[in-house]
């Protein structure tokens, strides 16, 4: 995988550029995550400190739960970043890069909450719950 990556939401008010190593893509199937984007939230993540924005000013956060925060574009809704309060790591919506952009589905969390309109069939592990070792806020947070 590249070491740099760039993105932008849907209007290009706000844009970014990452330097470095991105986790792999997490699906996260929760009733937050679904509401937020209609399906699933689909995100990588990097360290706070690879990851240049441009237009902050037309993000707006969200707190989403009582230890963490979702971004989103002022102008035209798209939904950009997850954070947990105090982390050294940003969750970076996966639709947001410029193509190609070398990112793959690792897993799927949160199955026992995912939506009754689709299924989960790419033959990719499926956690009921978080995975162990992943910070996530959940369906009830």
């Amino acid at each position: 995988m590249r070491d740099e990556h760039t993105g932008a939401c849907l209007c290009g008010s706000v844009s970014f550029r990452t330097r470095g190593k991105l986790r792999e893509v997490v699906a996260c199937h929760c009733s937050q995550c679904r509401k937020q984007t209609g399906l699933y939230y689909a995100a990588t993540n990097v360290a706070s400190e690879n990851l240049v924005i441009e237009g902050e000013e037309a993000i707006t956060w969200y707190r989403a739960s009582t230890f963490a925060r979702r971004g989103f574009c002022k102008t035209c809704g798209s939904a950009l970043f997850w954070v947990a309060d105090g982390a050294d790591e940003i969750s970076i919506m996966a639709g947001l890069f410029d193509q190609p952009s070398g990112l793959e589905i690792a897993y799927h969390i949160y199955c026992a909450d995912k939506g009754d309109y689709y299924e989960i069939s790419d033959g990719l592990p499926q956690y009921r719950q978080g995975r162990p070792g992943l910070l996530t806020a959940g369906p009830s947070d």
